[in-house]
């Protein structure tokens, strides 16, 4: 490979990472409606047609987008699960995904579009299918007659951390619970699905 050649590419990389940081930084700032190509590429100092040579589509550059709030979710997750026994670390990973919700809103309905996690090649399915193994596993050790239920468990209590992620966000779940916090929504989807905790 030629200097220019491997110059090229260096440039094209970091133009790839300067559009996805781009789209971070604004998606953070202004949510998921300001993420257009002419306004990243704006921002990113290119022509707004710069970006369709490392993504092709829009979607492809928010799937791009996407895989970082899964990355920082991944980080997050297993900097929780490291202590206690398995509910203990179910708990543990709760939190962090409320957490991380509630912190990056932006960036959690982004990464949960279906029709970003639909489209085929751009890698979202195989991003967050290990987050969800990671919770898989936690319900099979936690609940370990459960065999290969721990998959529809491990669904139906992620669907209900969703569920209070997004309606808490809302003020719904506040106004309707009374709950001041989310701890007693943790403890109630766990013994949901898991079955009453000892107290």
């Amino acid at each position: 490979m030629s200097t220019e050649t491997s110059a090229e590419n260096t440039r094209d990389a970091g133009l790839r990472a300067r559009l996805v940081d781009v789209g971070v930084e604004l998606l953070a700032a202004e949510g998921v409606q300001a993420l257009t190509l002419r306004e990243i590429a704006r921002r990113a100092g290119v022509s707004h047609g710069a970006p369709r040579r490392h993504f092709p589509t829009h979607v492809a550059l928010l799937s791009a987008i996407a895989r970082r709030g899964y990355a920082a979710l991944a980080a997050e997750v297993a900097g929780a699960v490291t202590d206690g026994d398995a509910r203990t670390r179910l708990k543990a990973l709760s939190r962090a995904y409320l957490g991380f919700a509630a912190e990056n809103r932006g960036m959690f309905e982004l990464m949960f579009r279906h029709d970003l996690l639909e489209s085929d090649g751009l890698g979202l399915r195989e991003t967050s299918l290990p987050l969800f193994d990671v919770l898989v596993g936690l319900v099979a050790e936690a609940r370990p007659a459960s065999g290969a239920g721990a998959r529809v468990t491990a669904g139906a209590l992620w669907a209900n951390l969703h569920g209070i992620a997004q309606l808490w966000e809302w003020g719904s779940l506040r106004l309707a619970s009374g709950a001041a916090d989310v701890e007693p929504l943790i403890e109630a989807a766990l013994d949901a699905h898991l079955g009453r905790a000892e107290r």
